[in-house]
């Protein structure tokens, strides 16, 4: 499937804005899509950049980013959201379902990212 990640990324960039707009014009959303959606959406979101840059800065259209790269990135965004930024910042909370989310929406780009690489090679 030809750039079936590309389209995920924009559908993703579509439902996190909406998302983001209907909470700033105070639209009332089931409180799953407030409070989760975007925590599931963001990963991918941030892998595919990084992806793109990686692809560009090393002349290399068939770079993947490693699972090992993927979970830490899970990892890092986990730390930094649920643990760090928490205790200094009233704005987050710590909530360990945003946590397993993550790690889901690497799991997302990671199984993504090989059927847009198999297809490459068919």
């Amino acid at each position: 499937m030809k750039n079936i990640l590309l389209k995920y990324i924009l559908c993703s960039l579509l439902i996190g804005s909406i998302i983001y707009f209907s909470a700033l014009f105070k639209l009332n959303l089931p409180n799953f899509l407030r409070f989760y959606l975007n925590d599931f959406l963001i990963i991918p979101v941030v892998l595919y950049s990084s992806l793109q840059v990686l692809k560009w800065s090393k002349n290399n259209k068939s770079y993947k980013i490693s699972t090992f790269i993927i979970i830490y990135i899970c990892t890092l965004y986990s730390i930094l959201f649920e643990f760090v930024f928490p205790e200094f910042l009233e704005r987050y909370t710590k909530d360990y379902l945003d946590i397993l989310l993550y790690y889901l929406g690497g799991a997302v780009f990671y199984k993504l990212q090989q059927i847009e690489g198999n297809s490459i090679h068919t």
